[in-house]
């Protein structure tokens, strides 16, 4: 038997042999083929993937060596299978006579491959053998006697077969993928590329080989893929979906892939390499940014829609805009706005070439607190400057549609938008956004979206601009109502205070319907008002305005405080009604069921002050009742009868008389002082009346105090205060006589006030007072009844009275030259300053005024005036 079958069937050993390729390199890789030949590799080579076996047949045609592998093969050990003739043991017998004549050919000499049936042996348990295809290669050979011989090589055709499967499956992933396929090896060098692969990089596969990832990518994402190639091919853990950034040769445009890696192991197990199965994800990251770009521009617009508009102040929606935009949006935004428009013009703000005078507004940044320079010099907020002609913001606001302004070269922004404020039609502002380097440009996307901002801002601000105006003519309204400087009262110190709603916050806010009067009444009295019409805005202040006039006229026919709440109920009633002031007129003089509906509901105290008696008598409608301090007492609230606001109408006003003490402070105030959203009403009420502690300071002291201490619980609402320090009138500045129903009192009368008045040092008054008292107590004992009261005050002014039980008012009339009388009434009007009636629980007054001399204003002659008569 030759030497070569046996060395042949030990190297069929996987623990010896040689092996043709060498686990740590090749020929090919610069080993030398000595070196190759007889270098080990360990177990994992295609022979033990392929299962080879080989046995060799003797002169006689038996078996004369068996393999260990053709015992893993066929199943028969060697010592059974030597000397064996394959034909008769291994193949089926209806083709034994056909594998009789190969075999013989085989041992003339011929070299025979094919396939062959086989059965394994029948096992002890009885079950037969199982059935399998050989493919055989038979060498013939020659012993060393010169015999002939053949070895032959056995491979199961069942793994010849699955290799063939796995070849043209791997060939078909590979070289038909879509994607980028590449096999990387232990040394992280590419062994083979697929077509898609060089398509995008160019060349043809084969110029891909021994290439690194430093061939393909930046040092920086090189360093980092070959890091995570080590890691795969150390662990064995799988990668997926790894992006990648890199260009391809001959583009300038930034690439992205999404690759998955995994090990590759030989059929043993052994890994040989990574497989890189890369796709294109450039489109797919730029339709994700956009997604993305999307979905934060609708963010954008939900945030602008919640935030922006909220305050009806022109600043603070500009300040809005900006907490809006920056930095979600960009890194550097301003807010310029027409100085016309925050200065209160009639006409549209701006001029139509873009250059009027703006004011900054507002500035935001998220990266600097440098102030934003734009296109110009920076700009201050609050500072007023304007645009160049040429300049693109100039343009902006010419054209109303936005432009775009690179940055400067080493500046720190890199591109602007400059956005003109659109609102109606009307350019009210200009908004500028900018990102620095390092941020994305503006994109058409972005340049629509700030539009859309802008425009947002710009009608809020506008809505701001009409507010700002309405608001400041209601107020003017308001204010005009109001009594002007300081209101003078006899016997009393007076101090008021009014504050607009919000005025404490800072905070535009509707005028309200608040309202305070002073009315100063015949006899030295003095009415004093407050009242609150609910609801805001222009139409209560013009029925707060309707019924302040009202409350005036009614107060000069001296009606009684529970009748001048009835007459002005009856008013409020028809306020809100069509036909306006008739409608409310007629509603005085006819009682009707009111309808809330068309009616302004108001609360109203209304109270009389009689500086000779220092009394004061209350009527309340539905409004908080008046704080009382005496000297050296604690603030209480008087308990004055509430009643139904006014306009509710149905039930009649209480009346309350509260004596004075010389020094006591009154306080009448509205709900705004100390009612307010966090602060319950009784609250306010206790901290008002605890605010009160000393009432001998100067009022105008006393009420500054007041508002400081309750600044918590007001600020929302109007506020009205009033507060009347008690001065009665001095006894020595009182004359009272009570005359019998005679004529002879006439004369004596007469002469009570001539001396009265040379008392006082009035002198020049005595000859004027002397002839009209005359007049009032004539008239009385011709036209009154019951005992007649004179009675001289002595204050401000000169004032008499003179009573009587009787109740027909006096009237004047005009006396014809013919008539004997009627002309005392009109010889009171020549000579006083005022004059009037008004009835009394007992009767009536007729009463006259006369200013003190002041050594200026001189006084009408009598004689003169009864001349004028004639």
């Amino acid at each position: 038997m030759s030497e070569i079958p046996a060395k042949a069937m030990e190297s069929e050993d996987p623990s010896d042999g040689v092996r043709a390729e060498a686990a740590g390199g090749s020929a090919a890789d610069g080993a030398s083929p000595a070196d190759a030949m007889w270098q080990s590799s360990p177990p994992g080579s295609m022979y033990d993937y392929i299962k080879v076996a080989s046995f060799s047949i003797g002169p006689d045609g038996h078996v004369d060596q068996w393999s260990l592998r053709a015992e893993q093969l066929f199943g028969i050990p060697a010592e059974r299978a030597v000397g064996m003739d394959p034909i008769e043991a291994f193949v089926d017998p209806d083709l034994r006579e056909r594998g009789q004549r190969k075999m013989a050919e085989i041992l003339d000499g011929r070299e025979w491959t094919g396939v062959v049936p086989f059965r394994t042996p029948d096992k002890e348990d009885g079950e037969r053998g199982e059935r399998g295809l050989a493919e055989i290669y038979v060498m013939p050979t020659r012993t060393a006697e010169g015999d002939k011989a053949a070895v032959c090589i056995v491979v199961d055709v069942r793994t010849l077969r699955s290799i063939e499967t796995d070849l043209a499956a791997s060939q078909a992933i590979f070289g038909q993928s879509p994607f980028g396929f590449l096999l990387i090896d232990t040394d992280l060098r590419v062994r083979r590329a697929n077509q898609r692969f060089a398509s995008v990089f160019g060349g043809t596969p084969d110029d891909h080989r021994g290439k690194g990832v430093h061939d393909y990518l930046l040092r920086g994402e090189a360093e980092r893929v070959a890091a995570t190639l080590r890691r795969v091919l150390e662990s064995g853990e799988s990668i997926t979906d790894m992006h990648v950034t890199g260009f391809v040769p001959g583009s300038d445009e930034r690439r992205h892939w999404s690759v998955n890696l995994y090990r590759v192991h030989s059929g043993s197990g052994r890994p040989i390499g990574i497989a890189w199965l890369g796709t294109d994800i450039t489109a797919r990251r730029a339709a994700a940014r956009e997604a993305a770009a999307a979905r934060r521009n609708l963010a954008l617009l939900n945030e602008a829609g919640a935030r922006i508009g909220n305050s009806l102040d022109l600043e603070t929606t500009a300040r809005e805009l900006l907490d809006v935009v920056v930095p979600g949006f960009c890194d550097l935004a301003t807010v310029d706005l027409y100085q016309g428009l925050l200065v209160g013009d009639e006409t549209p703000p701006g001029l139509a070439d873009g250059s009027a005078e703006l004011r900054r507004v507002a500035f935001a940044s998220a990266v600097s607190d440098v102030p934003f320079a734009g296109t110009g010099a920076p700009v201050a907020v609050g500072a007023v400057h304007h645009y160049p002609f040429n300049s693109p913001c100039a343009d902006a606001l010419r054209t109303a549609r936005p432009q775009t302004v690179p940055g400067e070269d080493g500046g720190l922004v890199q591109s602007t938008l400059a956005v003109p404020m659109v609102a109606h039609d009307m350019v009210v502002g200009l908004a500028q956004f900018a990102r620095t380097k390092g941020s994305e440009p503006f994109g058409e996307r972005d340049r629509d979206l700030a539009v859309e901002l802008a425009a947002r801002a710009a009608v809020c601000i506008d809505n701001a601009r009409l507010y700002r105006r309405e608001h400041e003519r209601a107020l003017i309204l308001q204010r005009s109502l109001l009594p002007p400087g300081d209101p003078e009262a006899s016997g009393l110190d007076i101090a008021c205070r009014y504050l607009p709603g919000n005025a404490a916050t800072g905070r535009p806010s509707e005028v309200g319907g608040d309202w305070f009067d002073v009315i100063e009444l015949p006899g030295h009295r003095t009415a004093l008002v407050v009242g609150d019409v609910m609801g805001r805005g222009l139409r209560a202040a013009v029925a707060m305005g309707e019924l302040r006039t009202a409350v005036r006229t009614l107060a000069l026919l001296d009606l009684e405080p529970a009748e001048v709440l009835s007459q002005l109920d009856e008013i409020a009633r028809g306020l809100g009604a069509p036909g306006g002031v008739q409608q409310a007129t007629r509603a005085a003089r006819r009682p009707r069921e009111a309808d809330l509906s068309e009616v302004y509901l108001a609360t109203c105290i209304y109270a009389v002050y009689d500086s000779v008696t220092r009394r004061c008598t209350f009527a309340n409608a539905g409004h908080l009742p008046p704080v009382l301090v005496e000297p050296g007492e604690a603030a209480l609230m008087l308990d004055v009868p509430p009643g139904m606001p006014l306009g509710v109408g149905g039930e009649p006003f209480e009346e309350v008389e509260v004596e004075l003490p010389e020094g006591a402070l009154l306080a009448l105030y509205t709900d705004g002082l100390v009612e307010s959203r966090d602060h319950p009403l009784d609250e306010g009420l206790q901290a008002f009346v605890g605010a009160l502690t000393d009432p001998c300071r100067p009022l105008e002291d006393v009420c500054d105090h007041v508002l400081n201490t309750l600044d918590s619980h007001h600020g929302e609402d109007d506020i009205a205060l009033l507060m009347a320090r008690v001065q009665g009138l001095p006894a020595e500045s009182v004359g009272d006589w009570t005359l019998p129903r005679e004529p002879r009192s006439v004369g004596r009368a007469r002469e009570y006030a001539r001396a009265q008045l040379l008392s006082w040092d009035l002198e020049p008054l005595v000859d004027t007072t002397e002839l009209l008292v005359s007049e009032l107590v004539t008239n009385a004992l011709r036209y009154g009844e019951g005992e007649i009261r004179l009675r001289l005050l002595l204050d401000r002014t000169l004032v008499c009275e003179v009573w009587d039980s009787g109740l027909v008012q006096p009237r004047r009339r005009r006396a014809r030259d013919t008539d004997e009388g009627g002309r005392g009434l009109q010889l009171v009007g020549l000579l006083s300053a005022a004059w009037g009636s008004r009835r009394t629980p007992r009767g009536k007054t007729v009463w006259f005024e006369l200013p003190l001399p002041d050594g200026e204003n001189g006084l009408t002659d009598p004689a003169e005036a009864l001349l004028s008569l004639f």
